[in-house]
């Protein structure tokens, strides 16, 4: 009887091996003639007077005509010097520097929408380094398809040790989760730290935001926009296109933030990302109970491995494909470990989802 727990696994098991056949069909984008077209980059930042300075130089660098694109950050409420560095700064022909009309990064992100010149928006993060052909990328690829949405690439700048390695290989699947689920037409994520979408589209769907919860302004909007029939939302992969993030710099950080990502989930109005979502947390969980009831009973020892083993294929060959793609190949390494960890991080994670936090930024 005990055996029939291994049916648990089966619907995740075919769920992620779809995503992993829809990743096999990505092709990296290689941008054509440079677009001649004005688009608005909107940073929204609280206390990011340290980092503010060598994003705002990497968007000076841009091969992308600098009559052609505007930067507007938006400062929400930082109690730093936030405001007077970005407007300090020199090195940007179009550089708007704006306080935010409310609290909180969705209203920072609105505002700075409000205030934008151009119909293409782009959205990262003052944290983020971009690279020198990341406009230029962004909207050739915007100006050939003409999507409504495009979610870019996100990667985690690792630091040493275990800890790094298991942010970037846990960040680097959901990576994969991302672009395997655009890719097949029924994308169920995003990061607003590399997004671009039409301007009309964000005003249309703002207010279905969710401005009581404080993450979300990302995955909200896409979920609005899947919604609406007819739209387009489109994976761009290309290393050009995508952003570098840090890590977090600590397990309290790490899991806090983890827990305002999954605590804005009962919001979700989107069928296939609460079915994914579900099937996950139901997995994980009985795996973790067949590994305890393992230490009572020497019979589910043998359940155990099998389960862990048919969970762990998918999982494999989503994170191996996604690593190779990006050249971290060499956190697989880390597999193994990782995957054992997992389930006691989600553990983790989940009363860190129950506390309040007014911090936005991740």
């Amino acid at each position: 009887m005990h055996w029939l727990l291994l049916s648990v696994v089966v619907p995740y098991v075919y769920l992620i091996f779809r995503i992993h056949f829809a990743l096999s069909k990505i092709k990296t984008f290689s941008p054509e003639a440079v677009p001649g077209r004005f688009v608005s980059v909107v940073v929204a930042c609280r206390n990011e007077q340290k980092n503010l300075p060598t994003l705002l130089s990497d968007i000076a660098l841009q091969d992308y005509d600098s009559g052609l694109f505007e930067l507007i950050v938006v400062n929400d409420n930082s109690s730093d010097s936030t405001l007077e560095t970005a407007s300090s700064f020199k090195g940007i022909k179009n550089l708007k520097v704006i306080n935010s009309s409310g609290k909180g990064k969705k209203k920072a992100i609105r505002s700075g929408v409000e205030a934008s010149a151009g119909s293409v928006i782009i959205t990262t993060d003052a944290d983020c380094r971009v690279g020198k052909g990341w406009l230029r990328t962004i909207m050739s690829f915007e100006a050939m398809h003409k999507p409504d949405m495009i979610i870019c690439p996100v990667m985690i700048e690792g630091g040493r040790g275990f800890f790094h390695r298991f942010q970037e290989i846990e960040f680097l699947s959901l990576q994969g989760i991302t672009a395997g689920t655009a890719v097949s037409g029924n994308p169920v994520m995003c990061n607003g730290a590399a997004l671009a979408f039409r301007r009309e589209e964000y005003l249309k769907h703002a207010g279905n935001l969710h401005d009581e919860l404080v993450s979300g302004d990302d995955v909200f909007l896409l979920h609005s926009i899947k919604k609406d029939s007819g739209k387009t939302i489109l994976w761009l992969e290309s290393a050009e296109a995508s952003v570098t993030t840090p890590a977090s710099g600590n397990l309290i950080s790490f899991l806090r933030q983890r827990g305002r990502w999954i605590s804005k989930a009962g919001a979700y109005s989107d069928g296939f990302i609460n079915i994914l979502a579900i099937v996950t947390f139901v997995t994980i969980s009985v795996q973790l109970l067949l590994l305890f009831a393992g230490l009572f009973s020497a019979i589910y020892i043998g359940v155990f491995a099998v389960f862990f083993v048919l969970k762990s294929i998918p999982d494999f060959l989503i994170l191996s494909g996604t690593a190779e793609r990006y050249g971290k190949k060499s956190l697989m390494r880390w597999f193994l470990p990782s995957q054992i960890i997992y389930p006691f991080y989600v553990l983790a994670v989940i009363p860190c989802s129950l506390l309040k936090s007014e911090k936005w930024n991740g």
